[in-house]
């Protein structure tokens, strides 16, 4: 079981960037497979970014591709992602999620932070 804890959320202008944080509980953090998703009103939820375990590769949809950076510390069992240029399409719920390697579904999820980018 992993518990992910987000931070980092709030209201802020177009062009401004923000640092979302994620906190995990478990020793085992390193094992996981760490992704953010986001779910604005009235849309489906939307993978952001994908960071892999231990020699970190890095996955990035094409609507933040250059402006999203996904990061790990597996000593410190947090993952981040820091979103400048921010647009007021990026407005959403932004989700930290874990996956086990080999399994294709993440499991495990925080409770969400709001991100609402004005223009």
């Amino acid at each position: 079981q992993v518990q992910l804890v987000e931070s980092g959320g709030g209201l802020v202008q177009a062009g401004d960037s923000l640092r979302l944080s994620c906190a995990a509980s478990r020793r085992t953090f390193s094992s996981y497979v760490m992704g953010w998703f986001r779910q604005a009103p009235g849309k489906e939820r939307e993978l952001v970014a994908t960071i892999s375990r231990n020699v970190p590769t890095t996955y990035y949809a094409d609507s933040v591709k250059g402006r999203f950076t996904i990061s790990r510390d597996n000593a410190k069992n947090t993952v981040s992602l820091q979103m400048n240029s921010l647009k007021p399409e990026d407005t959403a719920v932004y989700y930290c999620a874990a996956r086990v390697i080999g399994v294709a579904e993440y499991e495990y999820w925080g409770q969400g932070t709001q991100v609402t980018v004005s223009s």
